[in-house]
């Protein structure tokens, strides 16, 4: 077994593996970015390396630095992880040639499997089944079209080269294949250096099903059972399960062969995954699926066939890396019970899935589940790296039970400080259709509005967020003094850029209504305690964490998180007095604006700074007439809580309480 091995990757996958390799003895080696000079992988590892800048091509894409770093270590192995460069044969030929082992299959392998038509080409002759389609050399549009029309539409086109959606179209109509070729040509070249594309049947009613497999260099291969991914988003798993929802067993069987025999026709060893799309129109069956590709590395989704096989696939890994064979044979590999894997992202559901970069304010796991993550509450997501924040997994002994278990851990998790798909994960975890088990890969894009729906937040939530924000105790409020009637505090708020503004009235000990105008909700046994804050509104008993960042809160109440801005009716003076003529960021966050510089006459309330936290901007203002002196951010800096902005002079003082500023009232 290996003493020392280097990981050339980073985020989860490479705590993934420090994880078990700690466990079985092995000395670590990280590499990292500029970019992740305090991430949580570069901690963890036993030693660190520095292999350059931010962007991947100038670091994690660097294959020499790598296989330097790994021989100036004294690390014996690479492990690849996933990405990057885990599918590149050139790089595995040059860690071997530099007298290493990968932990991985060879190039031999990965490059039989790299082209998807000479990969289907392979499986036709092995006696695996593949789509109907066209998969050979010749390339001119017009050949291309008539293909097609052989084919029968609906058909899809996909770049040879391609993974991950990219390079892909689907054509429903003969008038739009010429366009849609196009695109698929310039997209494959664009991220693969390849234009080359083939055409497939596309299945109407598909899933997506894989085989996971294993192979020594002993002749043993071995399958480790199904998993199904078909709830995707433009061809990106989102939540994937095992073992697949009624799968028969005589198609397990013939699927799972399948897939050892593809393994073996390409003399397969280490971890790797054959992918099939299955008709999913009506029940599973043996003749209907077909190979789409293989990925000839550890799948991102690989804790779930951990949870159901109680194996560890890592570990596998580096024994079947260090010469050694199969820990198991195939009549030894069990399988138990049911797994989910849901994979949460720094991402704006409610904005087409738009990545959402930036600092991670607040982040909590609940217990109860498996969480693989590579990040840590103060760390920041790169717009540099793929935005996924966590990976969270659930086991049980059913497949409803274990639905019930990612649902309540996904409704557990606490995030603040950029936008995730949290509420989207929540909401597919509540559809019927994926809950009875009738999904294919469209269902995400036939109900995409519905959930990725954001609500208002409602009275709870802002009761919570106003006590926090007013530093409210129940046992002790100060709502401030009244000789008649109850006694009230106004609050004002901003969530997802609308105005919330409330008054809270304190109507007895605990008892507190949350007033809009005319309408009024009453809260009984309101509490502050260390696990949360609580209350008692029509028969339900409520619970919410609540995080207060800076001049925001967080609260998650009933599996939802809200954002909230907090208007503070004096942070014209707050945001920096004459006394002391600073102006410094409230919370840790994005530089959107800087309308000012040396020299810059302004007004008391005008904008200096603007900054982006917690999903919202902030508008930071000045607290008096005055000269600005000094400017310490720029835009699209990165400033931490209480890093100082901008420094100005304030103006004389007028006599009868004149003012230089015409904003001298806002």
């Amino acid at each position: 077994m290996f003493a020392k091995i280097l990981i050339a990757n980073r985020g989860e996958i490479a705590c993934r593996v420090i994880d078990t390799a700690r466990k079985m003895g092995i000395t670590t080696v990280a590499v990292y970015s500029d970019a992740d000079a305090e991430s949580r992988h570069r901690i963890l590892a036993d030693e660190a390396v520095h292999i350059g800048p931010a962007p991947v091509s100038d670091s994690y894409l660097k294959g020499d630095r790598i296989i330097q770093a790994a021989l100036d270590s004294g690390a014996q192995a690479i492990h690849p992880g996933y990405g990057f460069l885990s599918e590149n044969p050139d790089f595995v030929a040059a860690v071997e040639a530099a007298g290493l082992t990968f932990i991985g299959p060879s190039a031999a392998s990965i490059r039989a499997m790299g082209l998807k038509d000479a990969a289907k080409a392979l499986m036709v002759k092995a006696g695996v089944p593949v789509v109907p389609g066209y998969h050979g050399e010749r390339q001119d549009a017009d050949f291309l079209a008539a293909e097609a029309d052989k084919i029968g539409y609906p058909v899809l086109i996909k770049a040879r080269a391609g993974g991950g959606g990219k390079g892909m179209r689907l054509v429903n109509d003969p008038a739009d294949f010429a366009a849609a070729l196009e695109g698929a040509q310039r997209e494959g070249q664009s991220s693969f250096g390849d234009s080359a594309v083939l055409i497939e049947k596309y299945i109407t009613t598909p899933r997506h099903i894989e085989v996971q497999v294993f192979g020594d260099r002993h002749g043993n291969t071995v399958h480790l059972y199904e998993r199904d991914c078909s709830l995707q988003r433009r061809h990106q798993k989102v939540i994937e399960e095992a073992p697949a929802p009624d799968m028969p067993p005589e198609v397990r069987a013939a699927m799972t062969e399948a897939a050892v025999q593809a393994a073996r026709a390409v003399d397969y060893h280490n971890a790797g995954t054959i992918e099939f799309i299955v008709d999913g129109s009506g029940p599973l069956r043996p003749d209907g699926f077909w190979f789409m590709e293989m990925n000839t590395r550890l799948q991102v989704e690989h804790p779930v066939t951990e949870a159901v096989t109680g194996l560890d696939l890592v570990e596998w890994q580096l024994r079947v890396a260090a010469g050694e064979p199969l820990p198991l044979s195939q009549d030894q590999i069990g399988l138990n019970g049911h797994a989910f894997e849901a994979r949460i992202y720094a991402e704006d559901p409610a904005r087409d899935f738009l990545p959402a970069p930036g600092p991670l304010l607040h982040v909590s796991f609940p217990d109860g589940a498996r969480i693989d993550t590579g990040v840590r509450g103060g760390d920041r997501i790169s717009a540099h790296y793929d935005p996924m924040i966590a990976k969270v997994t659930t086991h049980a002994a059913s497949r409803s039970e274990a639905l019930f278990r990612l649902r309540q851990a996904l409704g557990r998790t606490h995030i603040a400080g950029t936008a995730t798909n949290l509420g989207f994960l929540q909401a597919l975890c509540l559809d019927d259709d994926f809950a009875s088990g009738r999904m294919d890969t469209g269902l995400i894009g036939r109900k995409q509005d519905t959930l990725t729906h954001v609500p208002a937040p409602d009275d709870a939530a802002v009761l919570f967020a106003a006590m926090a924000a007013l530093d409210l105790d129940p046992a002790r409020p100060r709502f401030g003094f009244r000789l008649w009637g109850s006694a009230s505090r106004r609050v004002e708020l901003v969530s997802d850029g609308q105005l919330v503004a409330r008054d809270l009235r304190l109507l007895g000990p605990g008892h507190i209504a949350v007033e809009d105008g005319d309408t009024a909700t009453e809260f009984e046994a309101v509490s502050v305690s260390a696990d949360g804050m609580r209350a008692r509104c029509g028969g339900r008993n409520l619970l919410a964490r609540v995080a207060r960042i800076g001049g925001a809160v967080s609260v998650l109440l009933d599996g939802r998180i809200t954002d909230f801005a907090i208007i503070d009716p004096l942070a014209v003076e707050a945001t920096g007095g004459a006394a002391e003529n600073r102006i410094t960021a409230p919370m840790t966050g994005l530089v959107r604006s800087v309308p000012v510089q040396p020299g810059s006459k302004v007004g008391r309330g005008d904008i200096l700074v603007v900054l982006e936290a917690m999903k919202m901007e902030h508008s930071l203002r000045a607290a008096t007439d005055g000269t600005i002196e000094a400017v310490h951010c720029a835009v699209g800096d990165n400033v931490g809580d209480g890093a100082l902005l901008v420094e100005f002079a304030p103006a004389d003082p007028q006599p009868d309480g004149e003012s230089h500023s015409e904003n001298a009232n806002v």
